[in-house]
């Protein structure tokens, strides 16, 4: 039986990678699917590609958050599961982050999510499932990523504290830290290819089953953690899909 068939399922930052292979992978199982992103032509393209319905939102900003609230209340009323995928990332050392890279990095992934989960919070059906993406670097004390890292590691507590609020109307909130995955993030890091090569193969060093992950990877542990038959008894965990990396 496919417990998720016609649920209402909203993901953020669903256009591209981690975000549009967990879109697909609820389609594929007859969920209704919603995603959101800032790139008006990005959206386009996987709505013609896939079918997947999508609105356009910048999760930075607040007046953006309260018009997908409203849109999803029109279309659906009630949501079931909740992705809160979106996020941005830099790397630099503490000694270069400006101002403007500091507040960009908190402004989307912490105040973005964590209104985002506010405003939804009255959404949620009863038995709902939320999952934050937050990163595998909260695990690690990597050169260059204070900024990112503190403000992952932020959602780490927010989700647990969101699980614990919520649980009293059955909403289960997890939280999935993805290591080195192959998206269309990692080129827009300012690097030429040879220099993400480079990066690549230090990377894969530090990683004991040595091989980056897929978007798909990720994809499927969301799923799970979405569905009510197989992960009814989970809540408040952090799952590291990172081949060890964290080890």
């Amino acid at each position: 039986m496919n417990s998720l068939k016609d649920k209402v399922v909203v993901i953020t930052g669903g256009n591209s990678g981690i975000g549009y292979a967990t879109a697909k992978a609820f389609s594929s199982v007859e969920a209704n699917v919603l995603i959101t992103g800032k790139r008006a032509d990005a959206l386009k393209k996987v709505t013609e590609e896939t079918g997947i319905q999508s609105f356009l939102a910048n999760q930075s900003v607040m007046a953006d958050i309260d018009a997908l609230t409203t849109e999803v209340k029109a279309r659906y009323n009630k949501v079931d599961v909740l992705f809160l995928n979106a996020g941005i990332a830099f790397f630099s050392p503490i000694e270069y982050t400006s101002e403007n890279e500091f507040d960009a990095i908190f402004d989307t992934n912490v105040k973005g999510t964590f209104f985002l989960l506010q405003k939804f919070i009255p959404l949620l059906n009863e038995g709902a499932s939320v999952i934050i993406l937050a990163s595998g670097n909260t695990a690690l004390n990597m050169p260059g990523s204070a900024a990112y890292t503190a403000s992952k590691t932020a959602l780490l507590h927010i989700a647990k504290i969101a699980a614990k609020e919520l649980a009293p109307k059955q909403i289960r909130v997890n939280i999935v830290s993805p290591g080195p995955t192959e998206t269309e993030m990692q080129s827009k890091f300012g690097m030429d290819e040879a220099t993400l090569e480079s990066v690549k193969t230090q990377i894969l060093s530090q990683v004991p089953l040595q091989k980056m992950g897929t978007p798909e990877d990720v994809a499927k542990l969301v799923v799970y953690l979405s569905d009510n038959e197989v992960s009814s008894f989970i809540t408040g965990s952090e799952f590291f899909i990172d081949g060890g990396m964290a080890l």
